[in-house]
Formats: C-alpha cells, structure tokens, sequence
C-alpha cells in the first residue's frame, strides 16, 4: 500500500465523517471543549475536569478531532462494506449443498461470528442477519438506537470487525482504544460477548445461557425493542 493509496482512503472516509449524523464526536471518545458547551452541559463536570479540557493545547485538540473524526468515517465506511461482504456470504452459501463449520470459517462476515454455531448460518439465517444489520447501519445515520436483539448486538460486533479490517489494511491514525470506547456506547449492557466464550479444554462447547439461545437471537429484548419484521420469529 503506498502512500497516495494510504492518503486517498483517509481523505474518503473524512468526507464519510459528516454522514454519520447518528453518533456525536463525544459519544466516540472525543473531551468537549467546554468554551463549546452549554451552561447546563458544564454542569455536568467538575470545575477541575473543565479546566483540563480547556488546557488541552491547540495541536493537541486539533489531532484529536481530527482522529475522531477519521473514526466516524471508518464506521460509516465499514456499515457499507459489512452489508456489501454479507451479500457475498449469502451468494456463496446459496451454492452450497451443505453449510459446514469450515465454509463458514471461510466466508466474510459470518466467520466472525460465534464459531460454535457455525452450522446453522445458512443462507435463511443469513438473509435475517442482513436485514438486522441493515437496520443497525440505518442507527448510525437517523440517530443511535442500542441493539434490540442478540443479532443486532452481533451485527455491532461484525461493523466494528470490519472497521478494524480496513484499520490494519491502511495503518489508519485512530484514537487509542477506540474500539473500546466504541463498543461501550454501542453495546452497553451486552450480553452477547459470552457467545464467544471458548470451549473447555476437552473441546466441549460452553453451554449458552437461555436467553443467549440461537432460537432467541431475532427475538426483541423487550417489548420496547425494535426489530425488523423479516427478521422476527
């Protein structure tokens, strides 16, 4: 990857940066500078931690919203890509006569999810799985919504796989940790991370809790919750 390449994706996803109306800077890492803040958002901080935000030299502000920024765009970025390689997925499972662990291992997205359900993502499960992660992409422009299903809490997981992808590929200057201030925002209270729990030493698979069932993952956390009709049970 030489340098003009290196340049021309930074530039693209800056520019992707604005179209990600549905998530603030703060909300993805970035100190407010409080000369750009309410009287009743500086009330929510302590005078000290105020005068450190206002200490924070020019250069030093500038790089981080511009870090920040970068972040927003390889989120909205990496939504298109995400539904562009389930599209794959699905296109390589409909060939199939049979969806083994070892294709699944090898697609796009669906790797990345809990490997120990490998052999019920078939191309059903994969049609739903992309209606809910469109509708998650759709959150990151109309305004965040947290996850109303298992599926949607992987789909998050999925997006921020890619995004960590095309970080790797162009050695993108993100903020430190971003994943995890992301994931914290994006996947408060998520319980789905046990899906990934690895199997005892004598290769039995952990048993899931009840409510992190497969047959459960397309089903509403809550009354409240929304999923999509075509992915509901």
């Amino acid at each position: 990857m030489n340098a003009d390449e290196d340049d021309d994706i930074t530039e693209e996803l800056l520019a992707d940066a604005g179209k990600l109306t549905g998530l603030s800077l703060e909300l993805l890492g970035l100190d407010p500078h409080p000369d750009d803040m309410t009287p009743e958002q500086r009330l929510q901080f302590d005078p000290e931690d105020l005068d450190e935000m206002a200490a924070v030299a020019a250069g030093d502000r500038q790089k981080a919203v511009g870090q920040t920024r970068l972040l927003a765009g390889l989120l909205w970025n990496s939504s298109g890509v995400l539904l562009d390689q389930l599209f794959r997925d699905l296109g390589s499972l409909q060939a199939l006569d049979a969806v083994t662990p070892q294709e699944i291992a090898a697609s796009s997205v669906l790797s990345s999810l809990p490997p120990r359900f490998a052999s019920t993502y078939d191309a059903g499960f994969t049609r739903k799985f992309i209606v809910v992660a469109s509708d998650v992409a759709a959150s990151l422009g109309r305004g965040w919504a947290a996850p109303g299903c298992i599926a949607a809490e992987l789909a998050v997981r999925c997006l921020l796989d890619q995004a960590e992808i095309t970080e790797d590929i162009y050695d993108l200057d993100l903020p430190e940790d971003w994943r995890a201030q992301v994931e914290e925002v994006l996947l408060e209270d998520a319980d789905s991370q046990a899906l990934y729990t690895e199997p005892e030493t004598d290769g039995t698979p952990p048993e899931a809790p009840t409510s992190l069932g497969f047959e459960q993952w397309f089903t509403p956390f809550a009354p409240g919750d929304v999923v999509p009709a075509y992915a509901r049970p």
